[in-house]
């Protein structure tokens, strides 16, 4: 009776009373592949518009690495299609590639990681509609920044929403101030005179 192999990994399972005398380096073989399920980090080069990610049945190859490091020279967005489509993965996915790049595994949802992103990825391995999705779709990217983040805290939001604030730091010893038209810029500070001349003027007014 011929090996198999497992779905997800190819990890060669040997029949029983197979491979007499050389079942060591198939072992030594299952066990690389396994270092690199669990701890591989590999760089993987792009070039055109879409390639491959295989895992083959008892060998090493790209699609085992736990870690993807997307690299290379793609001449523009990148589809890279995730095989066999019946294997179930989970890939960290850091893309240095300089164009966005598609994971898919078949005719269901597929992921974009864009240049200079990261993602947690998993395939669900479903044959011909296998589908690709990104892990912890909650966490906060950049472009929250100022929408979802601020919209914990409606008055917050709702300042912001007021004012044109500073976007540099002012002068040593300068104070925030508005011109009453929303616009919240730094401006020198009171002087104590200019205070006392302020309450003077405002005795004076309104009799204080």
């Amino acid at each position: 009776m011929p090996s198999t192999y497992t779905t997800n990994g190819g990890i060669e399972k040997i029949a029983s009373g197979e491979q007499s005398g050389t079942w060591g380096q198939t072992t030594n073989d299952n066990f690389d592949i396994i270092d690199r399920i669990t701890n591989g980090v590999g760089s993987i080069t792009l070039s055109g518009t879409s390639s491959n990610l295989q895992t083959a049945d008892g060998v090493l190859s790209d699609g085992q690495y736990k870690v993807l490091v997307l690299g290379g020279t793609p001449s523009g967005t990148h589809t890279i299609t995730v095989l066999p489509n019946n294997a179930q993965k989970l890939y960290f996915v850091v893309n240095n590639s300089g164009q966005s790049v598609i994971f898919d595994q078949g005719s269901g949802s597929n992921v974009t990681i864009a240049n200079n992103d990261s993602a947690i990825i998993y395939c669900d391995g479903g044959g011909g509609s296998a589908a690709v999705k990104k892990v912890l779709l909650n966490y906060l990217e950049d472009s929250d920044i100022g929408s979802t983040v601020l919209a914990y805290d409606s008055n917050l939001q709702g300042f912001v929403d007021a004012f044109t604030l500073p976007t540099s730091d002012g002068t040593s010893n300068y104070v925030l101030a508005t011109n009453g038209s929303g616009t919240i810029s730094f401006s020198e500070r009171a002087t104590p005179a200019q205070a006392r001349g302020y309450a003077i003027s405002f005795s004076l007014v309104f009799g204080a």
